[in-house]
């Protein structure tokens, strides 16, 4: 498979699909992102990388952050960690208030916000120092050590993130958050704010696509059987509410982020990120969504 080329022709197909969807304008510093960037990078499990445009290009990775977090927090907990958070799609909207209320603080999974946020909860009482532990891990899945966070889209969103102090609130009075509300918000917006670009993504999430062997990244550990769950709640739960349009359109585990971002796996074949800005009213970007499609379909290549 040329996937070089294959990537160049996928860029010719979205080019279309441009001026769709808009840029996740009610976090302030994302507003200011320009709208048109477009980046992916491809990383086979043989080390070959295929990268097109704008991949060399630094984002805010959002909710793809989320998985870093899971793994982590996986490692630590194992099979209690679900006793807090649940492995079930949403079939609402990333940060509903009503599901959470109506379950009793238990978040259907840990990719909506009030899963993340149980997750930023057990980081804290579990880490040392968790801010650094967190990078730490990224840069060792990335191999970069210039990865940070950006301290001013993390103020941003703290600043504005009325519904995500809601959230925690309620989940701190369905006693699933042990630590400060506040000192909670903070961790989950830091590690919301971690910028990357497609290629350090994708090499970033090679890890999870490539789990034949052990998986030991900066003191964490997971075995197979855990890398694996971890796929499946990224197939089922990874693109917000859309998770089953991304299935049916994609076939890959992956997961999204309101900064335009995706990445995706095809297990013990490659990592794909693809980056660009606009986003549809699901959170999801427009044109990456699209040339996922295109890729499993150009390839006839998908987990099913």
């Amino acid at each position: 498979m040329d996937y070089q080329k294959l990537l160049e022709d996928i860029y010719s197909q979205v080019l279309p699909l441009a001026g769709e969807g808009k840029v996740a304008d009610y976090i302030p510093a994302l507003a200011k992102v320009s709208p048109d960037h477009f980046g992916m990078c491809l990383n086979n499990v043989d080390g070959e990388v295929f990268a097109i445009k704008d991949a060399d290009v630094r984002f805010s990775i959002q909710s793809i952050s989320k998985v870093f977090a899971l793994a982590m927090c996986l490692a630590v907990k194992g099979e209690t960690l679900w006793k807090r958070v649940g492995k079930e799609p949403s079939g609402t909207a990333f940060n509903s208030l009503v599901q959470l209320e109506v379950e009793h603080g238990i978040p259907r999974n840990p990719f909506i916000n009030a899963g993340a946020l149980v997750l930023a909860d057990i980081m804290l009482t579990s880490f040392e120092n968790p801010e650094e532990e967190f990078l730490a891990f990224v840069r060792e899945l990335c191999g970069s050590e210039t990865v940070g966070y950006n301290d001013e889209v993390a103020l941003s969103e703290r600043e504005t993130g009325f519904l995500n102090a809601a959230i925690v609130n309620l989940l701190k009075y369905h006693k699933n958050i042990e630590c400060d509300v506040e000192r909670v918000l903070r961790f989950y917006f830091q590690m919301c704010s971690v910028e990357m670009n497609c290629m350090e993504l994708a090499k970033a999430f090679l890890a999870f696509a490539d789990h034949g062997g052990d998986f030991r990244h900066a003191g964490i550990e997971l075995t197979r059987s855990q890398i694996k769950r971890m796929n499946a709640i990224m197939q089922t739960c990874g693109f917000y509410d859309e998770a089953g349009e991304f299935s049916y359109l994609v076939g890959l585990p992956g997961k999204s982020g309101v900064g335009g971002g995706i990445a995706a796996i095809h297990p013990h074949r490659y990592a794909v990120a693809v980056w660009s800005p606009r986003l549809n009213s699901k959170g999801n970007s427009v044109m990456g969504m699209k040339a996922l499609e295109i890729l499993t379909t150009e390839t006839s290549e998908s987990i099913f």
